[in-house]
């Protein structure tokens, strides 16, 4: 009996012992390595010297522990003019560092155009983004200092608009009516909308609607 309990209990505390192990594993991956974050900085403060101008800033960096991006480590940069906030990094597949500036400051620029709209049709509470490919500025090969605008562009953004409440008969007509002044008054050709209902936990609600155009 004495020799059993203590098989159990030395088995019991191998396996409290490896999940003790598993937890702290996971904890430490988790947080971010500072000797990392370090060559980030080192290597988007020389790649903000060699492409733009003065006015762009570090002011912090991301860790994704999470695999969401394309990257581990990434460079936060902010335009001081036009408070623009986006990421610089180096990209695996190109082998040399890239940023998010122009599909950051393109989104920031339609945003402004379609927030009229989106405040007087829909609930205070609903929030919208804009959404352009990371990589649009290396596509079209923009200077970061001359960012021109997305109208001079045959370009495809997504907005998501996310509203606070059960899916309505006349959301067709509003997702309608606002694909009208996408065209008319943002001077988009192409593009993709989707209207998600939420409750106010974040459950979703309903279908989303989603019109390309």
């Amino acid at each position: 009996m004495y020799k059993f309990l203590k098989i159990t209990l030395i088995v019991l505390g191998v396996i409290i012992l490896g999940i003790a192990v598993l937890v702290f594993s996971f904890i430490q991956s988790m947080k971010p390595d500072k000797d990392k974050e370090e060559e980030v900085k080192d290597q988007a403060e020389q790649y903000l010297k060699d492409n733009f101008n003065s006015n762009f800033v570090i002011y912090d960096t991301l860790f994704d522990n999470m695999g969401n991006f394309g990257f581990e480590y990434a460079a936060k940069v902010r335009d001081t003019v036009t408070e623009t906030q986006f990421l610089v990094y180096y990209d695996d597949e190109k082998n040399h560092m890239v940023d998010t500036y122009i599909a950051e400051k393109w989104a920031k620029d339609l945003e402004k155009k379609i927030s009229p709209f989106i405040e007087e049709n829909l609930e205070d509470s609903t929030d919208f983004y804009v959404f352009f490919d990371d990589k649009i500025g290396s596509e079209f090969d923009i200077d970061p200092n001359n960012p021109r605008t997305y109208k001079d562009f045959d370009v495809d953004p997504t907005i998501r608009i996310t509203v606070p409440r059960k899916k309505s008969d006349e959301d067709e007509k509003i997702i309608n009516e606002f694909v009208s002044l996408l065209k008319s008054e943002a001077d988009l050709q192409h593009g993709s909308v989707v209207m998600e209902f939420i409750a106010e936990n974040g459950v979703i609600l309903d279908d989303e609607w989603w019109k390309d155009f």
